[in-house]
């Protein structure tokens, strides 16, 4: 069986140890959208802890609407709220200067499809990392594909556990694990890579 996700939002840790594990990456592009996921979500870590952030999405009339047709909602400017909230939690980390510019088009330029935005930015995460992938985007067959769905739900998951690094403010929380990819490579920078590789998932 072939293994098929989501393309999640700034995935975590968790999410990410498993893409780099796959020769190819299959994302399933006829499942139907579902809330409570990390389709539309991420965690950061923030000057008061973990710090949630929501993509919304136009409410659709069809309640079966797939991955690939959900439109991001512009009716607040989560956009600015949500790089807002990454220089505020990142500001003096070790490496955010370093990829602050190839971010900062994602949150200054309009967005209609979250289906192509999840992996366009995580396409540039492996870019920034020099990591070489390979990605498809397929129509999910029962016969031949296994759906990866503890990687995507938001809800009653259980946290793995990680090895710490020093994140930015771990000394007034301590560490939290599992936050997205971007809490790894703001503070580890080109130790990203190893530490995604060398920790089980």
């Amino acid at each position: 069986m072939i293994p098929v996700v989501c393309p999640a939002y700034l995935p975590n840790v968790q999410y990410f140890q498993w893409l780099l594990k796959q020769e190819k990456v299959y994302f399933s592009s006829s499942d139907h959208y579902q809330k409570q996921t990390f389709r539309n979500r991420t965690a950061i870590y923030g000057a008061n802890g973990k710090l949630n952030l929501t993509i919304p999405i136009a409410h659709h009339s069809n309640t079966h609407v797939h991955d690939i047709d959900v439109v991001i909602s512009d009716t607040i400017p989560w956009q600015q709220q949500h790089w807002k909230s990454f220089c505020a939690a990142y500001r003096s980390a070790p490496f955010f200067e370093f990829y602050e510019d190839a971010f900062y088009p994602f949150y200054h330029r309009p967005q209609t499809c979250l289906f192509e935005f999840n992996i366009n930015l995580i396409e540039e995460i492996l870019t920034l990392l020099e990591i070489d992938w390979e990605y498809h985007c397929v129509p999910f067959e029962q016969e031949k594909h296994q759906r990866m769905e503890a990687l995507i739900l938001a809800k009653n998951q259980k946290t793995p556990s990680f090895p710490a690094y020093t994140q930015v403010f771990s000394n007034k929380y301590g560490f939290i694990p599992n936050l997205s990819v971007v809490d790894v490579l703001f503070n580890l920078g080109p130790e990203t890579e190893a530490y995604l590789r060398n920790n089980p998932s």
